[in-house]
């Protein structure tokens, strides 16, 4: 267990190092989507793209936003925020979940459908349709995350206040509410959309290895690394009679390595730029190039597939 100086606050392994992956993923992802939200929000005409990579940037920010509670709760070994706050952190995390993965499978499906019928696909997504879409992945995430609210409780040991999750007897319905709504059915969806994109490209002899096809996938792959070890150990939880030190430890790297996915989209934006190479453009400027290069290659393969068909109906 952690060892707690007289003051209280912990000083062993156990709570030192979680305290700085919080802290570096609290900055690193502050920064990181608040320059997205600003590039996509601010100075890129809106777009279809940009609205989705602009909704992915605000779920992660108001997720590292909500860090600092949970970094106070881990150095001092008890919540100070009251009631309300212990509700709202664990509705914030579940809503991060929900509502990432629905943008990225709002992202898959729209890529696919874009290839399969880009005439349509030209005609009918237009930004405001877009942001009705973006709002209504908003509105099922928030339902879905209640029940992290409802469930999570203040108890007092030794006049010291704990936030924990008070399951009752719906341990087993949330966690595999979690998986399949948060996992299971968009992994699915986003693998089918995958499946019908690489062969209609691979039959028009088009390229699966544009940077744009790249980052979708960097980013739907960094969602289910960050997440999947965290959500599968949930699962077999339930099954385990004995909650170990050595099982405690392996549930704090699976919720770290689950939280770290707050901050990883900037970074796979500027990594993939083009000018990454480039010493004389900043790091804002590589995100804004990724994010725009993605929204003009959509625009060019629509376009070039519906230059395709009419020339197919022509002859």
């Amino acid at each position: 267990m952690a060892d707690y100086g007289q003051e209280g606050y912990c000083r062993d392994a156990d709570c030192v190092i979680p305290v700085i992956f919080n802290v570096i993923i609290f900055l690193l992802g502050i920064f990181g989507n608040g320059a997205v939200i600003w590039i996509t929000g601010c100075k890129m005409k809106k777009a279809v793209n940009t609205t989705w990579y602009l909704s992915l940037a605000v779920s992660d920010f108001i997720f590292c936003a909500n860090l600092p509670f949970t970094i106070d709760c881990v150095v001092k070994k008890r919540w100070n925020f009251g009631l309300f706050m212990c509700k709202f952190n664990g509705f914030v995390l579940t809503l991060n979940i929900y509502s990432s993965i629905f943008i990225l499978v709002i992202i898959s499906v729209h890529r696919c459908i874009t290839v399969m019928f880009p005439v349509w696909a030209q005609n009918q997504c237009t930004v405001k349709k877009a942001s009705i879409v973006v709002v209504l992945a908003w509105i099922v995430s928030s339902l879905l995350s209640i029940p992290s609210a409802t469930f999570r409780d203040i108890i007092t040991i030794e006049s010291t206040d704990i936030c924990y999750i008070n399951y009752e007897n719906h341990h087993k319905t949330i966690v595999f509410m979690t998986f399949t709504f948060g996992l299971l059915i968009p992994f699915l969806t986003i693998v089918t959309c995958y499946s019908i994109l690489i062969r209609k490209l691979r039959a028009n002899q088009m390229s699966i290895s544009t940077k744009p096809f790249k980052i979708m996938t960097l980013l739907i792959a960094a969602f289910f690394i960050c997440w999947l070890p965290f959500q599968i150990l949930s699962v077999l939880v339930l099954y385990i009679s004995q909650y170990t030190y050595a099982l405690y430890r392996v549930v704090q790297v699976s919720e770290i390595l689950a939280y770290a996915k707050s901050f990883l989209n900037p970074f796979i934006y500027a990594f993939m730029a083009n000018d990454l190479n480039k010493k004389c453009y900043s790091f804002l400027a590589k995100i804004e190039s990724a994010i725009d290069e993605e929204t003009q290659s959509a625009v060019r393969a629509t376009s070039a597939n519906s230059e395709d068909i009419r020339l197919s109906n022509a002859v």
